[in-house]
């Protein structure tokens, strides 16, 4: 054990990276929902990140079991009701899938995004009662809930800690999570003051710091945004006109800071056209999800470069770091109809997973997503 510390102090970074985290550097997702003129929802998420982990897209059957593991505490095993699909990352010590993303075939979808103010409860369970590692929320909540008002009401009754991601405590989990469902409801579980708080989502949109309160709050000071060009006024006498559309969107917030990134994502979540169909919602969803897709290089962030994962990233990953997060994947879920899509930072195209075909697999499935890199369209038939 002593000797397995010791490499996690070593590289620890790395480590943490492999979790989905590199809180010295930050973490910088957007979630958001979308409905189209019928009010069917459609969820869409982008992962940011300085460097490429070994993602995969895993399958778990109704069946399959579980089990997370927190601190002084037994092992909290849990066998899934709802088949899903997930995108997923090992867990460097441990080997187990930790989910960071997903839809089950209830229609729920799942999203974890960075949050370095994360603060758990105490630790005031029994020893001797197994309770839940925050790390696995992804993979109870898709397995065991049809939609977000279960969500709330099974984690009145079942505890939840915020488990170190290095020996010793060093580092919690810092992640918030959210959560949407076929019926458009949506959820935050967040670990903030030393309270666990889920609270409601009535905009549907997620980024990251501060906490979901404060975005919230914040959009107070955006009450004159709207869709519509104001393009001719008056002054003195003398009119002026814009010779171009889309002046509505000079208000906007252009950083991608997660209190920018909140704000266009409510704005053009609100605003972009409804879709008649659901094939048109995806696609426009795709459009708006563009908007917060990060080439490698917009911005330089100098503090990249005095990580330790500057230097042991690439000895231990074999992946390159760069001094910029962005988008290594763009995830849209159709709530309605089950499927998962997803793009990575070297695909022009989606592909897809249609859940209601996977549903007749039995075994649990885990495919690189860097497979994917190359194709387009329905990709089922690769777990099959």
């Amino acid at each position: 054990m002593k000797s397995i510390e010791r490499q996690w102090k070593k590289i620890g970074a790395v480590a943490l990276a492999s979790l989905l985290t590199l809180p010295a550097v930050g973490q910088a997702c957007t979630s958001l929902l979308y409905k189209d003129i019928n009010g069917v929802p459609y969820a869409g998420r982008t992962m940011e990140l300085p460097m490429e982990l070994p993602y995969e897209v895993t399958y778990f059957p109704a069946g399959y079991k579980f089990d997370s593991q927190a601190k002084d505490h037994p092992e909290l095993r849990f066998e899934s009701k709802y088949a899903f699909i997930s995108v997923t990352v090992p867990d460097p010590l441990t080997k187990q899938l930790k989910v960071a993303e997903g839809v089950n075939e209830a229609g729920m979808s799942f999203s974890l995004l960075a949050y370095a103010s994360t603060d758990g409860p105490r630790d005031m369970v029994d020893k001797t009662s197994a309770v839940l590692a925050a790390i696995d929320l992804g993979a109870w909540t898709l397995s065991n809930f049809k939609n977000v008002a279960e969500v709330k009401a099974a984690l009145k009754d079942t505890p939840v800690l915020v488990t170190a991601l290095l020996p010793l405590g060093v580092l919690k989990t810092p992640f918030h999570y959210t959560l949407h469902d076929a019926s458009g409801a949506s959820i935050v579980i967040e670990f903030s003051q030393g309270k666990q708080n889920v609270i409601d989502n009535p905009v549907g949109v997620m980024t990251n710091g501060p906490e979901f309160q404060w975005h919230q709050t914040n959009l107070n000071n955006y009450t004159f945004l709207s869709n519509k060009d104001q393009s001719k006024t008056t002054f003195a006498g003398v009119t002026f006109q814009q010779p171009d559309s889309g002046i509505a969107t000079v208000a906007l917030p252009a950083s991608n800071t997660s209190v920018g990134r909140f704000v266009r994502a409510v704005y053009y979540s609100q605003f972009a056209e409804k879709a008649k169909t659901a094939d048109e919602a995806v696609l426009t969803l795709s459009h708006v999800m563009n908007n917060f897709d990060r080439p490698r290089g917009i911005t330089i962030d100098e503090r990249f470069e005095e990580s330790v994962v500057n230097i042991a990233a690439p000895a231990v990953t074999g992946e390159p770091l760069y001094t910029s997060e962005y988008t290594s994947w763009t995830a849209l879920s159709d709530l309605e109809r089950r499927k998962f899509y997803i793009r990575s930072y070297g695909s022009i195209n989606y592909v897809d997973f249609d859940l209601n075909q996977l549903k007749q697999l039995k075994i649990q499935k885990s495919l690189p997503l860097k497979q994917f890199a190359k194709q387009a369209g329905n990709v089922t038939a690769a777990f099959q």
